[in-house]
């Protein structure tokens, strides 16, 4: 997550009132306006909390899960889910570690959010490149030393097909709310061969969802589509995306897949007459 920004679009879904907790009763309306925040990740409280390297920040589900177009009429605290804003701003810690070591370059962090593991593997030498949606996140990236491009996953990359590693860390399996399409764009990305490694929610779910993000006082983004995959259910979507799962551990209570691009199968000549292969 430092990356649903990456390719989330908008998406329309009624004002919701009442709920438990911090949330007053004009939360998610800015002062004076009568609209939400402005356009997710960018101009609302991500974009505060990056600049100040601290939350509390969170997604604000708007819907139940997997009915991401029905909007709830009343949300509580349990619908709020924790952003770890300090974490992605602060140096790679011991779970970072066991990721970067697997990484062989060229490398592409999609969602890369304020650049830790982009800084790092650049300080090893390791060429890479982070891509997000946020100016802010992308200038941050940028002033920790390493390379970053505003763009989209969906949008036309630098390097297609030619990458040697993909990084989906933090939560970033959620872009776009389809995780299908989402591996099937990274396979298009990555180099035959190559692998991607992945950062599954620690609990076993699978939800498609409509959120926001929100902070504290309750100012927020707009809506947009999201989803949460742990490790059974990122396995599930890496086969029809076109990836082979080839390991999976955990660290600090975070939960990581590597999955690899198969080579493609060497071409078969054709037979002749007298059961010889013919040169290709």
């Amino acid at each position: 997550m430092s990356g649903v920004r990456d390719g989330a679009e908008p998406v329309l879904a009624r004002r919701t009132t009442g709920g438990a907790g911090r949330r007053p009763p004009t939360a998610g309306m800015a002062p004076g306006r009568d609209r939400p925040f402005g356009r997710p990740w960018i101009d609302d409280p991500y974009a505060r909390a990056l600049r100040t390297g601290r939350g509390p920040l969170y997604l604000r589900r708007l819907t139940s899960p997997n009915h991401p177009d029905d909007a709830d009429d009343a949300l509580g605290e349990g619908d709020l889910l924790p952003l770890d804003v300090e974490r992605w701003c602060a140096a790679p810690d011991a779970a970072d570690a066991r990721v970067l070591d697997r990484c062989t370059g060229p490398v592409l962090d999609v969602g890369c959010g304020p650049g830790r593991l982009v800084a790092a593997l650049a300080a090893r030498g390791v060429r890479t490149l982070g891509i997000d949606v946020s100016p802010d996140a992308v200038a941050r990236t940028r002033r920790g030393g390493g390379s970053a491009l505003r763009r989209s996953v969906f949008d036309r990359l630098p390097g297609e097909g030619r990458w040697g590693t993909v990084l989906l860390m933090d939560g970033n399996v959620g872009i776009g709310g389809d995780p299908v399409a989402l591996l099937a764009r990274l396979r298009a990305v990555a180099a035959p061969g190559s692998r991607l490694l992945a950062e599954a929610s620690p609990h076993d779910v699978d939800e498609r969802l409509t959120v926001r993000v929100e902070d504290a006082h309750g100012r927020h983004g707009r809506p947009f589509s999201w989803a949460r995959l742990g490790a059974t259910a990122l396995c599930r979507a890496a086969g029809p995306a076109g990836w082979t799962v080839t390991g999976r551990w955990t660290a600090e209570d975070r939960t990581f897949l590597e999955l690899r691009r198969p080579h493609p199968e060497p071409r078969t000549a054709p037979r002749t007459a007298d059961g010889r292969r013919e040169l290709l």
